[in-house]
């Protein structure tokens, strides 16, 4: 495995193999990865002959600045982790390498983007878009691989990879939990024990509500979630939205769609956890 700093060496390095005949696979990440992350990698690794993984705390993603600040940083154990996966190649460059000068690129996909996370979190999905789009157009990978956690931003790239002229595939991967239930996250590593007890509530309440929806209707099972959240010891609900898995507006009926999912935003102390729940697919 080799770390890779630099753009232009990346690109000389992924030409070889390319001029060889080699698939190249892509995990975009932010670092301070785990078993989730390592769970995207096995399969690109399985899926393809070359594995990139990109290491990367993209700053025009975050509309809050001391969220940049605290968000971890942990590159030496992510490349630990990476070369025991069976990643070829780990990029890890710098905010100036990336951003040599402001990126004023616009992206806007309404109404996938002006929902939950994008309506609270305004510009979040467009430094999103900067980023994946950049490092579509460094890797020129055969496929790319992104965690079905992030629900929303995987619908996005979706969209964006449609309209815009990049041939290559977006594969969604299931997301991965521990073994209690709570959905894996880089923000975990900032809960404090007594707080990871505490977000271990929203899994259980989704999952409960699985089961509640099966006997009741759209709007009481949304009920049923925002009320055992609001009563949940640590914890505040920012959202909970039942929408449209495709289009990502909101259902008020199990009869709407075909592919219902649940997205959660919930704050545990400090820390902004989400999650979702797939209640028809």
């Amino acid at each position: 495995m080799k770390l890779i700093q630099s753009i232009q060496e990346l690109r000389a390095a992924l030409a070889v193999c390319r001029q060889a005949g080699k698939s190249i696979g892509l995990v975009p990440t932010m670092g301070a990865l785990h078993a989730g992350h390592a769970s995207l990698v096995k399969r690109a690794v399985a899926e393809n002959d070359v594995v990139v993984v990109s290491d990367f705390v993209n700053p025009t993603q975050f509309n809050d600045k001391n969220d940049l600040l605290k968000y971890p940083r942990t590159l030496e154990a992510d490349c630990a982790l990476l070369e025991a996966c069976g990643a070829l190649f780990v990029f890890a460059p710098s905010v100036e390498e990336i951003y040599p000068e402001p990126d004023t690129r616009q992206f806007s996909y309404a109404p996938l983007d002006t929902v939950m996370e994008g309506k609270y979190r305004p510009g979040h999905f467009n430094g999103v878009c900067q980023i994946v789009s950049k490092l579509f157009l460094i890797v020129e990978p055969t496929r790319a691989y992104f965690g079905e956690k992030d629900f929303q931003q995987l619908a996005i790239i979706r969209e964006m990879v449609r309209r815009y002229p990049f041939d290559l595939q977006i594969v969604g991967c299931p997301i991965v939990r521990e073994d209690d239930g709570l959905a894996l996250s880089s923000r975990n590593a900032r809960l404090s024990e007594e707080q990871r007890r505490q977000a271990l509530q929203i899994s259980k309440t989704l999952f409960a509500s699985v089961e509640y929806g099966r006997t009741h209707s759209l709007s009481e099972t949304k009920s049923f979630v925002e009320e055992a959240i609001a009563h949940a010891e640590g914890l505040r609900l920012e959202y909970f939205e039942v929408v449209d898995g495709t289009t990502l507006q909101t259902v008020t009926d199990w009869n709407d769609s075909p592919y219902i999912v649940g997205c959660i935003t919930v704050f545990c102390g400090e820390v902004r956890l989400i999650d979702n729940i797939k209640y028809k697919e």
